[in-house]
């Protein structure tokens, strides 16, 4: 890669680490489009309780159309990349009002992204908004997976750009950022370990009293991929013992479905 060339990449991680930091000083990543950014104002608090919806009921072999269905969308390109439910999962609670398996055409995708700037203005909001345009943002696909026990809730979402640079700038912006904010590491995938990275959120506080159970709060963590043109954001909750492994599976199925969308089982 070429001095001129390095320019580009060094300046969009420059903008993009800037206005992330602002965002989580500013306690405004948060919510909708906080699933494909950063949780970094979790930093500072502990996880909320969040309950979800049922899990569907299983579904027999001899019901293919809606064992189809219940295994997620699959009727777009984006959406085709996005992993089919697994066994023991079930699709989950809704992300951020948008569903529990959606896909945000690309004009949505990037005004999301650009209303995490509404703590800086003037030249800085300008040059962030410029930054998001420049990324060349395609799409936005979420969907969400509950365990059958109840004991872990995952979402993932893919993020579509058509820079492969700014893909993975974004990808080391947002590790450095949690690594600066001293959030505990999550497991490692060995396969992909150059392009992956979960990290922990808050410990749990103990479980308190909320009418006559005693209601814990739940463990939290985020990981981050990145495959060609898409980011991956795999963001789950679960209460203690909080199953880190199981998320990193998750997040490693989704990388080889990517890989070979028509051959996972």
């Amino acid at each position: 890669m070429t001095e001129q060339s390095e320019k580009p990449v060094r300046r969009t991680r420059r903008i993009l680490k800037n206005v992330l930091v602002s965002a989580a000083v500013l306690g405004l990543v948060g919510g909708g489009v906080a699933y494909t950014l950063v949780t970094a104002d979790r930093a500072d608090r502990s996880a909320p309780t969040v309950t979800w919806a049922d899990p569907e009921p299983s579904v027999t072999a001899e019901d293919p159309a809606a064992a189809g269905v219940l295994r997620g969308r699959a009727s777009t390109p984006l959406s085709k990349l996005l992993l089919p439910v697994p066994e023991s999962y079930a699709l989950g609670a809704d992300i951020a009002g948008y569903g529990n398996d959606v896909e945000v055409p690309a004009k949505e995708a990037a005004a999301l992204f650009k209303e995490t700037s509404r703590g800086l203005y003037g030249k800085k909001r300008r040059a962030y908004e410029k930054e998001v345009d420049r990324l060349g943002i395609q799409g936005m696909a979420m969907r969400s997976y509950a365990r059958e026990d109840y004991s872990l809730q995952a979402e993932v979402t893919l993020l579509r750009m058509k820079d492969r640079k700014s893909v993975r700038a974004f990808f080391e912006v947002r590790r450095e950022l949690f690594e600066a904010l001293g959030l505990r590491k999550g497991p490692k995938i060995k396969k992909y370990a150059g392009n992956t990275s979960c990290f922990l959120g808050p410990q749990p506080e103990e479980p308190r009293k909320g009418g006559e159970k005693e209601t814990p709060d739940l463990q939290d963590m985020v990981c981050s991929a990145y495959d060609g043109e898409t980011l991956i954001t795999v963001r789950s909750y679960g209460a203690a013992p909080f199953d880190g492994k199981a998320v990193a599976d998750l997040l490693e199925k989704q990388l080889r479905h990517i890989e070979s969308p028509g051959e996972y089982v």
